[in-house]
């Protein structure tokens, strides 16, 4: 029976890699708004003018954008348990058992991680005064965030 890995990753480092995310997905944020700006105009729209928001079509663009957020972090996670923010500070996400953990599990973890985010932030300074250093969407998930050793 394999031993869980004792979680570390303490909330600034959790911090830090989040804001280091934000880089990447929002050059992704750009690219899905270009193509929704796009398609507006090419449905007959004045190019000057673009999705406005609080509309459908607004709406629409939010979910896309978090959809597309999601799954850069689902498949960062499930291909090797890091995101490019994570890489620097040697964090990773595991399973209960410390080793990959399924698809089904990452995306209950992002679910759950955007409903820590918009209560502000709650779900992430929870882990300051849980006794295993955890996160509401580690608890949601099943999963746990490690910090590997460095490297020799």
């Amino acid at each position: 029976m394999a031993s869980t890995p004792v979680p570390r990753a303490h909330v600034g480092w959790r911090l830090l890699a989040l804001f280091y995310d934000f880089w990447p997905v929002a050059a992704l944020w750009m690219l899905v708004s270009a193509a929704f700006n796009l398609a507006y105009t090419f449905a007959g729209h004045d190019a000057r003018e673009y999705v406005a928001p609080f509309t459908l079509l607004g709406w629409l663009l939010w979910i896309a954008c978090w959809l597309v957020a999601g799954a850069y972090a689902v498949v960062s996670w499930r291909r090797g348990g890091q995101t490019l923010g994570m890489r620097p500070w040697r964090l990773r996400v595991v399973g209960p058992d410390g080793g990959n953990a399924s698809t089904r599990a990452l995306v209950r973890r992002y679910a759950a991680g955007t409903l820590s985010l918009l209560a502000a932030g709650a779900g992430f300074w929870w882990a300051l005064f849980d006794r295993d250093r955890l996160t509401w969407h580690d608890r949601v998930s099943g999963t746990r965030l490690v910090r590997d050793p460095k490297r020799a």
